[in-house]
Protein backbone atom coordinates (compact mmCIF):
# COMPACT_ATOMS: atom_id res chain seq x y z
CA UNK A 1 0.00 0.00 0.00
CA UNK A 2 3.00 2.45 0.84
CA UNK A 3 5.09 2.03 -1.85
CA UNK A 4 1.50 2.37 -4.35
CA UNK A 5 0.96 5.41 -2.83
CA UNK A 6 4.60 6.81 -2.89
CA UNK A 7 4.42 5.97 -7.04
CA UNK A 8 1.03 8.14 -6.72
CA UNK A 9 3.08 10.71 -5.26
CA UNK A 10 5.71 11.10 -7.49
CA UNK A 11 3.63 10.55 -10.67
CA UNK A 12 4.48 13.42 -13.26
CA UNK A 13 6.57 15.28 -10.79
CA UNK A 14 10.49 15.19 -11.70
CA UNK A 15 11.31 18.12 -9.06
CA UNK A 16 13.78 16.33 -6.50
CA UNK A 17 12.68 18.14 -3.22
CA UNK A 18 9.58 17.91 -4.10
CA UNK A 19 9.78 14.69 -4.35
CA UNK A 20 11.60 13.75 -1.26
CA UNK A 21 9.76 15.68 0.92
CA UNK A 22 6.29 13.89 -0.08
CA UNK A 23 7.94 10.88 0.45
CA UNK A 24 9.59 11.79 3.43
CA UNK A 25 5.88 13.00 5.03
CA UNK A 26 4.05 9.69 3.53
CA UNK A 27 7.05 7.48 5.57
CA UNK A 28 6.43 9.31 8.89
CA UNK A 29 2.72 9.22 8.51
CA UNK A 30 2.30 5.62 7.51
CA UNK A 31 4.71 3.77 9.22
CA UNK A 32 4.90 3.25 13.57
CA UNK A 33 7.38 3.98 16.05
CA UNK A 34 9.76 6.72 13.85
CA UNK A 35 10.72 10.13 15.04
CA UNK A 36 12.42 11.50 12.02
CA UNK A 37 12.57 10.57 8.58
CA UNK A 38 14.10 12.64 5.81
CA UNK A 39 16.71 13.14 3.26
CA UNK A 40 20.47 14.71 3.00
CA UNK A 41 21.76 16.05 -0.01
CA UNK A 42 24.93 15.43 -1.76
CA UNK A 43 26.94 18.97 -2.13
CA UNK A 44 30.54 18.43 -2.58
CA UNK A 45 32.09 15.85 0.47
CA UNK A 46 29.84 16.35 2.84
CA UNK A 47 25.87 15.92 3.14
CA UNK A 48 23.55 18.92 3.64
CA UNK A 49 20.19 18.60 5.34
CA UNK A 50 16.76 18.34 2.95
CA UNK A 51 13.24 17.79 3.63
CA UNK A 52 12.04 15.82 6.24
CA UNK A 53 9.61 15.29 8.72
CA UNK A 54 10.79 15.21 12.89
CA UNK A 55 12.19 17.91 15.03
CA UNK A 56 15.10 19.90 14.05
CA UNK A 57 18.22 17.95 12.68
CA UNK A 58 21.54 18.34 11.75
CA UNK A 59 22.41 20.38 8.88
CA UNK A 60 25.86 19.20 7.51
CA UNK A 61 27.49 15.63 7.99
CA UNK A 62 31.03 14.87 6.55
CA UNK A 63 31.05 11.76 3.99
CA UNK A 64 32.18 9.05 6.51
CA UNK A 65 30.84 10.57 9.51
CA UNK A 66 28.01 9.46 11.52
CA UNK A 67 25.32 7.08 10.10
CA UNK A 68 24.61 9.02 7.00
CA UNK A 69 28.10 9.85 6.39
CA UNK A 70 29.09 5.81 6.26
CA UNK A 71 26.42 5.58 3.88
CA UNK A 72 27.16 7.45 1.52
CA UNK A 73 31.07 6.96 1.54
CA UNK A 74 30.41 3.32 1.48
CA UNK A 75 27.34 3.57 -0.83
CA UNK A 76 25.72 0.56 1.15
CA UNK A 77 22.82 0.74 3.42
CA UNK A 78 23.57 0.98 6.91
CA UNK A 79 21.17 -0.51 9.77
CA UNK A 80 21.63 0.32 13.17
CA UNK A 81 20.14 -2.08 15.88
CA UNK A 82 21.33 0.84 18.30
CA UNK A 83 22.80 4.11 17.87
CA UNK A 84 24.75 4.49 21.14
CA UNK A 85 26.50 1.47 20.30
CA UNK A 86 27.73 2.88 16.67
CA UNK A 87 31.21 4.53 16.67
CA UNK A 88 30.77 8.26 15.75
CA UNK A 89 26.74 8.40 16.06
CA UNK A 90 26.05 12.15 15.70
CA UNK A 91 23.05 12.61 17.69
CA UNK A 92 20.89 15.01 16.72
CA UNK A 93 17.63 13.75 18.72
CA UNK A 94 18.33 11.86 21.92
CA UNK A 95 15.04 9.75 21.69
CA UNK A 96 16.32 8.31 18.42
CA UNK A 97 17.49 4.88 19.11
CA UNK A 98 17.77 2.93 15.86
CA UNK A 99 18.65 4.23 12.39
CA UNK A 100 18.44 3.46 9.17
CA UNK A 101 19.91 4.66 5.92
CA UNK A 102 19.86 4.61 2.78
CA UNK A 103 22.07 6.04 0.04
CA UNK A 104 20.45 7.32 -3.10
CA UNK A 105 22.55 6.64 -5.87
CA UNK A 106 22.41 8.03 -9.28
CA UNK A 107 24.34 5.24 -11.32
CA UNK A 108 27.71 5.21 -8.95
CA UNK A 109 27.25 8.36 -7.93
CA UNK A 110 25.55 9.28 -4.63
CA UNK A 111 23.39 11.81 -4.43
CA UNK A 112 22.35 11.98 -1.05
CA UNK A 113 21.02 9.56 1.97
CA UNK A 114 17.44 9.00 3.05
CA UNK A 115 18.06 8.73 6.98
CA UNK A 116 14.69 7.14 9.14
CA UNK A 117 15.27 7.16 13.27
CA UNK A 118 13.08 5.37 15.56
CA UNK A 119 12.95 6.24 19.22
CA UNK A 120 12.86 1.71 19.70
CA UNK A 121 15.83 -0.35 20.17
CA UNK A 122 16.30 -2.83 16.61
CA UNK A 123 13.37 -1.35 14.42
CA UNK A 124 14.67 -1.96 11.00
CA UNK A 125 15.07 -5.52 10.21
CA UNK A 126 15.00 -6.80 6.36
CA UNK A 127 11.52 -6.26 5.37
CA UNK A 128 12.19 -2.11 6.30
CA UNK A 129 15.31 -2.30 4.77
CA UNK A 130 14.16 -3.80 1.53
CA UNK A 131 11.10 -1.10 1.83
CA UNK A 132 13.23 1.65 2.09
CA UNK A 133 15.80 0.71 -0.42
CA UNK A 134 12.91 0.77 -3.01
CA UNK A 135 11.42 4.51 -1.91
CA UNK A 136 15.04 5.37 -2.45
CA UNK A 137 15.23 3.71 -5.94
CA UNK A 138 12.08 5.45 -6.63
CA UNK A 139 12.63 8.60 -5.44
CA UNK A 140 15.78 8.46 -7.75
CA UNK A 141 14.00 7.37 -10.65
CA UNK A 142 11.19 9.46 -10.53
CA UNK A 143 13.37 12.77 -9.53
CA UNK A 144 16.06 14.87 -11.89
CA UNK A 145 19.18 14.33 -9.93
CA UNK A 146 20.78 17.52 -8.57
CA UNK A 147 24.27 17.80 -9.05
CA UNK A 148 27.18 20.11 -7.67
Amino acid sequence: MLLAQADALVEGERDLIANAANLSALAAMSLRDLNWVGVYLRRGDELVLGPFNGKPACTRIAFGHGVCGTAAAERRTVVVPDVHAFPGHITCDPASRSEIVVPLLDGAEVIGVLDVDSPLVDRFGDAERALFERLARLLVAASDARKD
